[in-house]
């Protein structure tokens, strides 16, 4: 499939996802997988002009604008960005291959559950890369293949996602710790790594409110911790432009 009948599939697949995107969202299991996401925007992008790459209904969004100097979300699916628009954010329609902002126009660049679904992973990096002022840095999260969640994954098989459709129609790749950090262009460098969702082996878990506390605890400890965040079902790659 060439890239542009990959990116009419992909932008399908979110269209049809989005009014039901937020279902779970706001509770449980996918709150904390937020949230430890979340933090690492406040770290570095408050006071800061950020852009979110693959901002959905703009949940995350919505936060970062909260803390940062300005905020800007990029995504390809008109119905996730209507309902971006809908909660008052300034977003606007675009592949991560082929983003329309200015060179250095961001300092921060984060990418949350987006960079896993897009083929041409180099050229979206590089891109990322592109609008980042030097010095500023880069927040890109990959699916880990050495991890509880995708063990779930291929044992639980095809996730309904809207009618007809399964996580399954759309592209997904799996990255180790490793060729995550072999995406990043020359110019920019490793900072670190957060592993999100470590411990947890279904989101089940966290409807048991007993269990969701020990897991919350646990899934805390573990992300910044050395050897367990590398298992983390997330990986975020924490990355800074270099200075010229």
């Amino acid at each position: 499939m060439d890239q542009q009948r990959q990116l009419r599939s992909t932008q399908g697949y979110y269209d049809r996802f989005s009014g039901s995107y937020e279902r779970e969202r706001h509770r449980g299991y996918h709150r904390l997988v937020d949230e430890l996401e979340l933090e690492l925007v406040r770290r570095y992008g408050t006071g800061r002009d950020i852009l979110e790459a693959g901002c959905g209904t703009g949940l995350l969004l919505a936060e970062a604008a909260r803390v940062g100097r300005s905020a800007i979300g990029l995504d390809l699916s008109r119905g996730m960005l209507a309902r971006a628009r809908a909660r008052g954010l300034r977003v606007v329609q675009g592949s991560l291959t082929q983003i329309p902002l200015p060179d250095a126009s961001v300092d921060v660049v984060y990418s949350m559950k987006v960079l896993a679904h897009v083929p041409p992973i180099r050229q979206a990096v590089a891109e990322l890369a592109r609008v980042t002022r030097p010095g500023g840095h880069l927040l890109l999260e990959f699916y880990n293949p050495r991890s509880l969640r995708y063990l779930a994954k291929m044992v639980g098989g095809a996730a309904p996602i809207a009618e007809g459709t399964t996580d399954r129609d759309v592209y997904t790749r799996y990255d180790t710790v490793g060729t995550a950090r072999g995406y990043l262009p020359p110019d920019v460098e490793f900072v670190s790594l957060r592993g999100v969702r470590v411990l947890t082996p279904t989101s089940h878990v966290f409807r048991l409110p007993l269990v969701r506390s020990l897991f919350e605890q646990a899934e805390r400890f573990a992300c910044d911790l050395p050897g367990l965040r590398n298992l983390g079902g997330f990986l975020i790659v924490v990355a800074r432009k270099r200075m010229p």
